[in-house]
């Protein structure tokens, strides 16, 4: 079955920080993992170019916004390679195929009786690019801001609407008949009890500003940045053309700041335009500094670039989806990173690898031996981690999939430190050669679970494993490897670093 798992497409108005790799990791993770269970994947990943917060940023670049988008898109795109991201497609906002999706959604929606011309009056937040009711507010000084900390203020001005209150029972069905399209579960409840309050009929476009795609027969308005950037979806799968071999997508990955626009909002455009909703929204949370999230305001972003320029990229990607339960908050330390890494990655499965290949290359000639009857180890913690892994990254479960691993990495190292095989040498050889080939099988699923999460590093594993290319998929794991294959001497795979003072 095709699958197609998105990012949210990232707002232009700054460069990107460790948050946006966090989401995008996140996703890739989930593409290359049912790549490798032999699924046909689309990932998607891009950049939201319109509005009026980036025609003020470009405004404050002395740029144009054309030629601003380009200058920090291009950040996007570069910071899918230097986080090593499989994504097949990348789409801009400001791309001819977009407008033409976007205005093709709005005449459907227009046909089917769902947009009216009105005027608009309320509290909007130019850096949310969202309306607010006042019952939503606080006031600080005089100043009103919006649930996200964003300044509001009173606008009025001629506007299309989408009847979104017409919407509320009909998506509450939805929510009902689907209890994991919003994920985690207390996101589900907070949309709803929304959902529940009531909806407004929703404001889609405005006349203040310039900079987005043009309302069809309408050019004095442009339309609203969410009905805009909500279609990217689609239209990288070619929409208004036929796009069911990928569409409902499987998951739309966002954080929990812009659930909202996706688990409401978005539903609603689409069943109105008769389109099926995706299958899933996950909201995750935010990465914080000393508890306050980051943002361009604050000055306290961190630079994933300079993150994986001292630690290494797979180190990073370990981290991130590590140290957190996914759909949570986590606050960012770089002694958690460390202890991290030094703890899981050098002594835990480094070690294991080591010992183990270094034992083969002494003890059996540096050649993999026969397989066997399989063993405790085997049977307890081995057989079934794909399973355990796959049905952990179903769910979106990053940190439990990586738990599951690293449970069974634990398990291995007792299991070599009980068996002993450098004593059974001398004791018992056939015994010793068997739990080296147990525990060189355990060390394969392992990698080749570990893929999604640190491409590279595992590869070299399974270079030192002996494992050949095409096996390194989820159905090889049912076929041993032969005995008798060479195996190159093992090499150190991550290295241990110093905590700071």
């Amino acid at each position: 079955m095709p699958r197609y798992f998105t990012t949210p497409i990232y707002y232009v108005n700054d460069k990107p920080h460790v948050g946006h790799a966090y989401t995008t990791l996140a996703v890739d993770v989930l593409a290359r993992w049912h790549r490798m269970a032999g699924e046909e994947v689309y990932f998607l990943t891009g950049t939201d170019e319109h509005g009026q917060k980036v025609e003020k940023a470009a405004a404050d670049a002395a740029m144009a916004p054309r030629a601003f988008c380009d200058q920090v898109s291009q950040a996007f795109r570069d910071l899918t390679v230097t986080m090593g991201v499989s994504n097949d497609g990348f789409i801009r906002t400001t791309e001819p195929r977009h407008y033409e999706a976007c205005q093709a959604l709005w005449r459907k929606l227009e046909a089917n009786g769902h947009i009216y011309l009105g005027h608009y009056e309320g509290w909007y937040a130019v850096r949310d690019e969202a309306f607010y009711g006042e019952d939503e507010l606080s006031e600080r000084d005089g100043v009103k801001y919006a649930p996200s900390g964003a300044p509001v203020a009173w606008v009025k001005e001629p506007s299309y609407f989408f009847r979104l209150s017409a919407w509320g029972d009909k998506l509450l069905n939805f929510y009902e008949m689907h209890p994991d399209f919003i994920l985690p579960a207390s996101r589900r409840n907070e949309v709803m009890s929304f959902v529940k309050s009531g909806l407004q009929d929703l404001s889609i476009s405005r006349t203040s500003f310039s900079w987005g795609v043009p309302v069809p027969g309408d050019a004095a308005h442009v339309m609203y940045v969410w009905l805009d950037a909500l279609t990217n979806y689609i239209t990288a799968l070619g929409y208004p053309a036929d796009i069911q071999k990928f569409w409902p997508a499987d998951v739309h990955m966002v954080g929990k700041d812009i659930l909202r626009f996706h688990a409401i909002y978005w539903p609603a455009f689409l069943m109105a335009a008769d389109l099926a909703p995706p299958r899933r929204v996950f909201a995750h949370g935010w990465w914080t500094i000393e508890g306050q999230k980051m943002s361009k305001s604050l000055g306290n972003a961190i630079d994933p670039v300079k993150l994986v320029e001292e630690f290494g990229l797979d180190a990073v990607r370990f981290f991130l989806l590590r140290e957190v339960p996914f759909g949570q908050d986590g606050d960012f330390s770089r002694r958690a990173l460390i202890q991290r890494l030094n703890s899981e990655l050098a002594d835990s499965l480094g070690n294991l690898a080591n010992r183990t290949l270094s034992l083969i290359q002494r003890n059996c000639e540096a050649r993999l031996p026969e397989p066997g009857a399989p063993d405790a180890l085997w049977a307890e913690h081995i057989a079934n981690l794909p399973t355990t892994v796959g049905n952990h990254l179903e769910l979106q479960q990053f940190h439990a999939a990586l738990e599951a691993i690293f449970a069974a990495i634990r398990a291995a190292n007792v299991h070599i430190t009980e068996q002993a095989p450098w004593a059974l040498k001398k004791t018992d050889p056939a015994r010793g050669v068997a739990v080296l080939r147990g525990l060189h099988d355990a060390l394969r699923v392992i990698a080749t679970v570990l893929i999604p999460f640190m491409p590279t590093t595992m590869a070299a594993m399974l270079d030192q494993l002996g494992v050949p290319e095409d096996a390194r998929n989820l159905a090889a794991l049912a076929t041993p490897l032969p005995g008798g294959l060479a195996l190159p001497p093992p090499a150190p795979l991550f290295r241990k670093l110093d905590l700071p003072a």
